[in-house]
């Protein structure tokens, strides 16, 4: 009889997939200390062995991962095998750090191998003389267009596009149009459609390569473009245009200026970025801390903190002032200080969770005017429900505890007071201020919880002191 073959516990194999999958995709702890260590043997040539065998945003990954001695150290050991592309990837606090050690020439070596949108978020972090330094260093073609980008509000269509873009008229073929995109210079590394102009340089459409690669020489590109097109304003903001290629699944859009004539382009590739970097936006904002707090200075840190921490202290003050209104019911039933915290430590999840839907559903455009009520109905019932659970289950628990009835029912009504409050308020809250061309994400999660906290206070104690007194 055959035996069967050990195999490895159910329970490993979660395990080593994990790490069969950080040994392929990204970058491990493993090669992060290894490199550490030949940083501090000055192991020149195993540097450079580990960082050529890395791809570019792993770099960016690595240089994140150093202290600020060994990422110098790196990039003066193996900076010809550091690309451009790797300042794209890095953190903007990294990248700062990196670019304000190197010399004016250097960061013109840089800018000029940078795509447009990247090179304009390298110069827009330099001093305006230092900039103006570096934007003399560079070639005269070069340079009038990184001006010209740089003259863009921040945060809009202009500062994302990309000026090198193929554009035909339409009374050309098939045949003309490829031959033209074989003997070009200057083309973009990347793009997914050409577009089709009008003699005065105004899109009225587009033509996707594979229609060109598909069709027979002799054809016309009038008759097999597309005329329907979305048209980015070079003033719109980046997070209208990330909202238009998610929306329509954009893979490029034609960017025009105030005349409507095509002045550049945007992919899909920028738009990630952007999609990405405002997500990580909002969530950092609802903590009131700024993107930079991973690898800032400390002093630095601690002051952008420091505002929110002090409103936060102000409305605590509030809170407190409220609970002193009844200090006189707290003194004869000591349960009350017992289970205070339970009330507005639940009302505040509650509305945090709302509050979280709605900021996202806001930024999506999931959330506007048209659904806003029946939105607003759904959670303040669904608050509602899981108020009446959770008073139930608090309220029996306070009655056995303290061995009275009355302090359940106090305990039980404020808590369905309190979570139908902080669902209303998670949800009005940032609508409210919305309206008012103010980022939810930044403050509202300071008044939804000051709300809850007042709110479950004055409940808690306002119905102990009619019941129990």
């Amino acid at each position: 009889m055959s035996e069967v073959p050990e195999t490895e516990p159910l329970d490993k194999a979660p395990l080593s997939i994990r790490e069969e999958e950080d040994a392929v995709y990204g970058l491990n702890d493993d090669t992060v200390q290894q490199i550490r260590e030949y940083l501090d043997q000055n192991n020149v040539n195993e540097i450079r062995q580990q960082i050529a065998e890395l791809h570019s945003a792993d770099i960016a990954d690595l240089i994140e991962h150093l202290r600020p001695k060994h990422r110098s150290k790196l990039l003066l050991i193996a900076d010809d095998l550091v690309e451009a592309d790797v300042y794209s990837d890095l953190d903007d606090t990294v990248r700062e750090d990196l670019v304000d050690e190197m010399e004016t020439a250097e960061i013109a070596e840089l800018v000029n191998e940078l795509e447009l949108d990247d090179a304009i978020d390298v110069l827009d972090d330099l001093e305006k003389d230092e900039q103006q330094d570096v934007l003399n260093e560079l070639p005269a073609e070069n340079r009038l267009v990184i001006e010209e980008g740089l003259s863009y509000q921040e945060d809009t269509a202009g500062r994302l596009m990309q000026r090198d873009l193929v554009a035909v008229p339409e009374y050309w073929d098939i045949g003309q149009t490829i031959d033209y995109l074989r003997e070009a210079e200057g083309l973009p590394k990347d793009f997914y459609e050409i577009f089709v102009v009008d003699p005065r340089h105004h899109p009225i459409g587009t033509l996707p390569l594979d229609h060109a690669m598909c069709s027979r020489p002799n054809v016309p590109v009038s008759e097999v473009m597309h005329r329907e097109q979305k048209l980015i304003p070079v003033g719109m903001d980046q997070e209208e245009v990330a909202y238009l290629f998610q929306q329509y699944r954009l893979s490029s859009a034609a960017v025009v200026n105030e005349s409507g004539a095509l002045i550049g382009m945007i992919t899909v590739d920028d738009v990630v970025d952007v999609i990405s970097e405002e997500a990580e936006e909002d969530i950092l904002r609802l903590g009131g801390v700024s993107e930079d707090d991973l690898f800032g200075s400390i002093l630095e840190t601690a002051r952008t903190r420091f505002t929110w921490l002090l409103v936060n202290l102000f409305t605590a003050i509030l809170a407190s002032v409220a609970i002193s209104f009844f200090d006189a019911a707290m003194e004869k039933v000591i349960a009350l200080a017992v289970l205070m915290p339970i009330v507005a430590s639940m009302g505040g999840n509650a509305g945090t969770q709302t509050l979280t839907v709605a900021v996202r559903a806001i930024a999506t455009r999931e959330l506007t005017a048209s659904n806003m009520t029946v939105i607003l109905r759904k959670e303040a019932l669904v608050a509602f429900i899981n108020g009446c659970i959770f008073a139930i289950l608090i309220g029996l628990v306070s009655w056995v505890w303290f061995g009275d009835a009355d302090i359940g029912w106090v305990i039980a009504l404020a808590m369905v007071v309190n979570m139908l409050v902080a669902g209303i308020a998670g949800m009005v809250i940032p609508i409210t201020l919305e309206r008012h061309d103010i980022d939810p994400a930044i403050a509202s999660s300071v008044f939804v919880t000051t709300i809850t906290d007042i709110i479950g206070f004055v409940a808690f104690l306002g119905i102990a002191s009619a019941v129990l007194l």
